[in-house]
């Protein structure tokens, strides 16, 4: 346990803010495996209320009964208090940081999510940011603990994990690390260390980056790939045999991906952060957004080609962002949903992992429909019983990309 200014004890070792949501809770399970004492505040009641139970708000592999012994154990508590963020020498910020409507980002997400709670914070506290954030927030962030008076260290150490991996990455991957002072730096290279011995020291600016660079190359990896794929279905070719000779045994092409809905919380935001701190002169990520947002449309122009749309029940199997997830979140599956709407006879969807009262038992829609298109790549989709045609640009069933 740390000390405040006044030299009274700390009740925690580390206080999470947005310690309830898909990143901070992995994270707080994480930690808290470690032997540390976690506190997770968050202004989510349903979430906070389920994490006192034990119970996992959400999908994440192997974090339920860690979750669940850390609860027990006294080790791991959620709270709605925003004082609690004054119980722990160590505080870290895990919130969104959206783009709106215009795909320009929210710069105050972070600053506001301290200012709700800045009354709480102690002197000595060492506040660590690992939301994905605009080049210059860390900085903005510490003339907001300035201009409140507060002698605190402030670090930037950005989560790296892929979702429904952190129990795994959490422990596996390097750690960035970026701080102003070399004391700020020491302090959260110290307090990662209880997850990772690698860790990767970084100005606060270049950290920044780096976590865009990250998310915005593999958004136009996946981009490259639906064009080509686009490409190889204009000519009545399997992009899956391609790829095959090209990536077979030969190591530069290797990381090439497949194609398919290229969404989720994290790509195109990211993305569009880039290209606002380039003053949207970013023309290689814009092309990448208007490739992987045009693929719903472009599938359904496809679909409208092969098909009598209007005379067609279409069953669209899977709403998640990706295979295997119950998050929608940005899910373009949702957007072709609405295409096929004002296309088809009648749209039946189905999700095993998404509860909502629109969606149909994939029994009832594998019955139903006359046409399947496999929108996210969930494995109960590999072996559909049925001989309807589907349209499978993910490859899941074995039968090709062509569509």
């Amino acid at each position: 346990m740390g000390q405040d200014g006044d030299g009274s004890r700390f009740t925690a070792d580390v206080v999470i803010i947005g310690g309830c949501g898909r990143v901070g809770l992995p994270l707080g399970v994480a930690l808290a495996s470690r032997g540390l004492s976690v506190t997770l505040y968050d202004l989510d009641v349903t979430r906070v209320n389920a994490v006192e139970r034990g119970e996992l708000p959400f999908m994440e592999e192997g974090a339920a009964e860690p979750l669940r012994e850390a609860v027990a154990d006294g080790r791991l508590r959620a709270t709605v208090d925003p004082a609690s963020v004054g119980t722990a020498e160590n505080v870290i910020v895990v919130v969104g940081t959206p783009v709106d409507e215009h795909l320009n980002p929210d710069l105050a997400a972070v600053p506001n999510a301290l200012e709700r709670c800045i009354e709480y914070l102690v002197d000595g506290q060492l506040i660590m940011l690992r939301s994905t954030v605009h080049p210059g927030v860390t900085a903005l962030t510490e003339r907001l603990l300035q201009r409140h008076g507060l002698n605190v260290d402030v670090a930037f150490c950005p989560e790296r994990i892929a979702e429904g991996k952190a129990m795994t990455e959490l422990f596996d991957l390097p750690q960035i690390v970026a701080a102003r002072t070399d004391s700020a730096r020491a302090r959260a290279e110290k307090f990662f260390r209880t997850l990772t011995d690698q860790i990767v020291p970084l100005e606060p600016e270049e950290a920044e980056l780096a976590k865009l660079f990250t998310n915005t190359w593999r958004y136009i990896k996946f981009a490259a790939a639906n064009q080509f794929w686009m490409m190889a279905n204009d000519y009545g070719l399997d992009f899956a045999r391609i790829r095959h000779a090209i990536t077979y045994d030969y190591p530069r092409a290797a990381d090439m991906p497949g194609p398919g809905f290229a969404a989720g919380p994290c790509l195109l935001k990211d993305t569009m952060q880039l290209a606002a701190f380039t003053n949207n002169q970013f023309m290689l990520g814009h092309t990448a957004m208007l490739v992987n947002e045009g693929l719903p449309l472009y599938l359904a122009s496809r679909l409208e080609q092969r098909y009598d749309l209007e005379q067609t029940r279409v069953g669209i199997l899977g709403m998640a962002f990706k295979g295997g997830s119950d998050d929608p979140r940005e899910s373009l599956a949702y957007k072709f949903r609405k295409i096929m709407m004002l296309k088809a006879k009648e749209v039946l969807c189905t999700d095993p992992y998404i509860a909502d009262e629109r969606f149909l038992p994939l029994s009832e829609v594998l019955e139903r429909a006359d046409l399947l298109v496999i929108t996210a790549p969930h494995p109960e989709y590999a072996n559909l019983p049925t001989d309807k045609p589907i349209a499978d640009m993910w490859g899941i069933t074995g039968r090709g990309l062509r569509i």
